[in-house]
């Protein structure tokens, strides 16, 4: 729909670089650059070295 409107000429002339950009978050705010990260809440992470290892 966002294509169609855009693609129309009426809509070409009064939209400036401005408006084009703010649309952008619409179309990208979706996207997990770094992949999908799941938490595993009920589980502390393992950080740093276990006492075990410290001969205590």
């Amino acid at each position: 729909m966002v294509q169609d409107v855009l693609a129309d000429e009426e809509w070409t002339a009064q939209l400036t670089d401005i408006d084009r950009r703010g649309l952008t978050p619409l179309f990208w705010t979706h996207v997990a650059p770094y992949g999908e990260v799941k938490l595993d809440m009920s589980r502390r992470l393992a950080l740093g070295v276990p006492a075990s290892a410290l001969g205590s």
